[in-house]
């Protein structure tokens, strides 16, 4: 039979199993107790989340907030009233303003795609317009008189996504307008009154830098104040004229204008339509671009 001792001594076994041994600092031990530590696998699966998703928004934001900036560079200002001189392949030229042809006469333009003299007497939509297939120059030419960027392309030197990286640019921005010009001797031709650039690449920084510098430049296209949007009674934009890429014939408009008679009415400078003002804390405001400078008044 066990000693009195041994039954004391069983106990104390007994109940340092209950309560676990202590350490030499007088600290409880875990050792035996059949306890871990556990890890918020959950809390740490959470923060993983929310990490990824900010580094995801920063891969693609900061890059385009960097490009705002950049071509924010290119706004026009009292000082450089044409900032475009400053763009790589920028091709220049003085075109007499107001001269207009009726919607059957063709003109006999000096360049391809046209960026300026006669055209006809209605313009097409500029209001962001993203015309699906070729459009009229004539009509095209009058939107840039009124301030707008014109964006043609080569349907066959670009894919439907390099094309929809194009309409992105255009969609939902005031004076800016895009259409295919077939047999276009570069993939892209962007166009603003007496200014051109042709470019290789829809993602050329060149792209942004151009419409920075000359949508809605005052200092760089005729008709101040007028309007790119139109009815469809004066130009229906879901059924425009179409591209005519044959040669003009021997009764085209000369571009010298010779026979118009300039109008009147598209001669003098005026304020912005609908009250629009031209921003000027260096970033966009209403899908105008930034001028640096108030908007004269007649």
């Amino acid at each position: 039979m066990p000693s009195g001792s041994d039954k004391k001594s069983a106990k104390a076994i007994k109940a340092a199993s209950k309560t676990g041994t202590r350490n030499k600092g007088g600290v409880p031990s875990s050792v035996g107790s059949g306890k871990r530590r556990q890890i918020p696998w959950l809390t740490v699966a959470a923060s993983v989340v929310v990490i990824a998703l900010i580094g995801a928004l920063a891969w693609n934001l900061v890059p385009k907030y960097q490009d705002r900036a950049e071509a924010q560079r290119f706004a026009p200002t009292e000082e450089n009233q044409d900032p475009s001189t400053g763009i790589d392949g920028v091709v220049t030229q003085d075109y007499p303003a107001a001269l207009h042809v009726t919607g059957s006469q063709r003109v006999a333009y000096d360049q391809s795609p046209p960026f300026g003299g006669p055209h006809d007497q209605v313009w097409a939509n500029c209001m962001g317009t993203v015309y699906p297939d070729g459009l009229r120059t004539e009509n095209a030419v009058h939107s840039l008189e009124h301030g707008a960027v014109w964006i043609a392309y080569n349907p066959d030197d670009l894919s439907e996504d390099q094309i929809s990286t194009l309409a992105a640019k255009v969609e939902n921005q005031q004076y800016m307008l895009m259409s295919a010009y077939p047999g276009l001797d570069s993939p892209i031709s962007l166009q603003s009154w007496g200014h051109q650039l042709k470019l290789d690449s829809v993602d050329d920084p060149r792209i942004d830098h151009f419409i920075a510098a000359l949508r809605l430049n005052r200092y760089a296209y005729p008709e101040v104040g007028a309007s790119c949007s139109t009815t469809p009674e004066t130009f229906d934009q879901d059924n425009p004229p179409p591209f005519d890429g044959s040669a003009p014939g021997p009764d085209a408009v000369p571009m010298s204008g010779e026979g118009l008679t300039p109008d009147a009415s598209e001669t003098g400078a005026g304020e912005l339509p609908g009250g629009l003002g031209l921003p000027t804390d260096g970033l966009p405001t209403d899908g105008l671009p930034t001028d640096g400078a108030a908007v004269p008044t007649p």
